[in-house]
């Protein structure tokens, strides 16, 4: 019996070293190490900074014609409310953020982040078609709906960066009714 069980512990061993093995063997010529500027083309992320943003201006105007010309307006109503999709535009005004309608143009803590959710994932189904003209120019567009920025500013890849947005110094703090271990409060992510 015990050299049964030597055997049985023999193959047992000897499968575990054939599968380190073979999860460490030769690629056969598949996959190759990517270009630097293959990496480059990947690497679409745009930091609070900005320093990733293409070259590239928008105003409210051009907005206003790029959202009816790329449909944003069949998804998400006229003027960013109304639609199938979110919401675009808080519904309630006011000073203090967390009492308005929870949309990305104000709770967003930097505006790059708009610019790059618009740039990556818009418009549904022709996801990264935009060009950065068109971003820049529905970024202020939607900025301007939410009275973020004045209908007269350009936004571009130097001033987008230094957009000052209505949640401040607030991201990532709870909102001001938040107590610990109480039921999440109606419309707040927490």
């Amino acid at each position: 019996m015990d050299s049964l069980k030597f055997v049985a512990a023999s193959v047992l061993l000897g499968s575990l070293l054939a599968g380190t093995a073979f999860a460490q063997s030769p690629t056969y010529g598949v996959g190759r190490t990517p270009t630097p500027d293959e990496l480059r083309r990947m690497d679409i992320s745009i930091s609070p900074d900005g320093h990733e943003l293409p070259p590239g201006r928008g105003t409210v105007k051009e907005g206003a014609q790029v959202f009816i010309q790329k449909a944003c307006i069949g998804c998400h109503g006229a003027g960013g409310v109304g639609g199938l999709a979110p919401n675009l535009v808080s519904k309630k005004s006011g000073d203090n953020v967390w009492k308005q309608d929870r949309v990305l143009p104000l709770r967003a803590p930097y505006a790059t982040i708009v610019w790059d959710f618009i740039h990556r994932g818009m418009p549904l189904g022709l996801e990264g078609t935009l060009t950065p003209d068109e971003v820049y120019s529905v970024t202020a567009y939607l900025l301007f709906l939410n009275k973020v920025i004045p209908e007269d500013m350009v936004l571009d890849q130097k001033n987008l960066p230094k957009v000052k947005m209505p949640i401040g110094d607030e991201y990532g703090k709870p909102p001001p009714e938040f107590k610990l271990n109480t039921p999440r409060l109606e419309g707040y992510p927490y």
